[in-house]
């Protein structure tokens, strides 16, 4: 290894070690390790540059200005009446319809915006059934990651892959044609979340602060993710403001669906289109931001650059063709869907897509075989990624609105990782033979 690539990866070693202690905010974490990759040559200053100004930083800031406001025309505190009074009348069982509903929008739309706005209701109907929102903010998250490999256009990462593929040669996916992957293991998954994960957070809620409680100082020192006091004040219905943020919300997402522009296109026109149309000033824009998420994420996406600049990711590459040579198709596959996974803990889903599509099919020809199981196994793995908060933007999302910990995510998301390892790879064979 050279120098770059122990550099690297040491950085990423102590980046994962200090987020797993916890003691010191999520983005300065992420941004020390930029800033050391930065200083020591490994990346230089115009791709951290890059890294900052990258299209899913521009499409999340964007979303967060729609999704607030729709906050501020009263329209989530209508959701939140509507959901309360569903919950009231199902209890328990309520929470988990609202979960699945948002689960099947997500099989169409994507998961990041539908999470900016999911996430505030569902923490807030939780509370007003006394509940702790532990319980369902990260299961709203895994749900729509795991409803959103159910069709090509349920995340970006199966576009991203369609994509790479055709480059490669490959013809390009159908609307519906992974559905029959997507489906087995949203089912798989959505059952484990809903019998197992609330007693592995359970220890979690011990003790936690209650309305009229002192917040503990150590569930708020991280980057604070779904800022709780821009969705505290009650805002009254504006039914004009309100019409208008839904359908400029749905126009972006639609027209990024169609391929009509990129989400960072349509989502910032959308935002922009808000602020001219005074359904939310210049100054409430602003407000509902949150440069914390954006920085962090940032901050890591640098680290992957350092990843990919110095040969780090290229060596793994080569070290995974190498070592399934002589093997059969399908251990290869499995060696490739865990591959893909873990470098999808450690690096944007986005990153990996494009690491590891052309190496799916470079596998799949020098084993005589499809190349179709192999890229749709990369398209669920870089997806499904649950064992750190940091693996997929919604994980991002919910890590601090509900005060996760990060081993949080590793306690219910291994497992998680595990059943849908196993029910992607059986259903692949069924429906994607070799």
């Amino acid at each position: 290894m050279t120098a770059d690539q122990i550099l690297t990866l040491l950085v990423l070693a102590a980046v994962v070690a200090a987020l797993i202690w916890d003691k010191v905010r999520a983005d300065v974490v992420a941004l020390s390790g930029a800033a050391i990759l930065l200083m020591t040559g490994v990346v230089r200053p115009v791709e951290v540059q890059a890294a900052f100004a990258s299209p899913a930083i521009m499409a999340l800031a964007s979303l967060f200005v729609i999704a607030y406001a729709m906050e501020l025309t009263g329209l989530l505190d209508r959701a939140i009446a509507l959901g309360v009074s569903l919950c009231k009348r199902m209890g328990t069982k309520g929470i988990w319809l609202l979960l699945t509903m948002i689960g099947g929008v997500s099989c169409f739309l994507n998961s990041t915006p539908i999470v900016v706005l999911g996430a505030p209701v569902i923490r807030d109907i939780a509370k007003t059934m006394g509940q702790s929102p532990k319980r369902y903010l990260m299961p709203l998250s895994y749900i729509t990651v795991l409803t959103g490999c159910c069709t090509l256009i349920g995340t970006s990462t199966n576009l991203l892959v369609d994509d790479m593929a055709r480059v490669a040669g490959q013809p390009r996916f159908g609307l519906f044609e992974i559905t029959p992957v997507g489906v087995p293991v949203a089912l798989a998954g959505g059952l484990y979340l809903l019998l197992v994960s609330g007693r592995l957070l359970s220890k979690q809620w011990e003790g936690e602060p209650s309305e009229h409680q002192p917040v503990d100082p150590r569930q708020v020192h991280s980057a604070q993710i779904g800022n709780a006091s821009l969705f505290a004040e009650p805002r009254p219905l504006q039914p004009m403001k309100a019409g208008i943020a839904v359908a400029v919300f749905i126009g972006a997402i639609t027209l990024a669906a169609l391929n009509v522009a990129p989400i960072a296109a349509t989502a910032f026109a959308g935002a922009v289109l808000l602020i001219l149309l005074k359904v939310i000033s210049a100054d409430q824009a602003y407000s509902g931001l949150r440069p914390e998420i954006l920085i962090l994420i940032a901050g890591m996406v640098v680290i992957g650059i350092g990843m990919e600049q110095s040969g780090l990711a290229a060596q793994a590459s080569t070290l995974l063709i190498s070592g399934v040579d002589g093997l059969s198709p399908l251990v290869a596959l499995i060696v490739l869907y865990v591959v893909t996974m873990i470098l999808t803990e450690l690096l944007s889903n986005a990153t990996v897509a494009v690491l590891v599509t052309p190496i799916a099919v470079a596998l799949a020809e020098s084993l005589a075989v499809s190349p179709r199981p192999f890229l749709v196994a990369v398209m669920i793995a870089a997806s499904a990624a649950f064992a750190t908060p940091f693996g997929y933007q919604t994980n991002v999302i919910v890590y601090q609105m509900a005060g996760y910990r990060y081993m949080d995510f590793v306690r219910v998301g291994l497992p998680l990782n595990a059943i849908t390892c196993i029910a992607a790879i059986i259903a692949i064979q069924y429906a994607f033979p070799f």
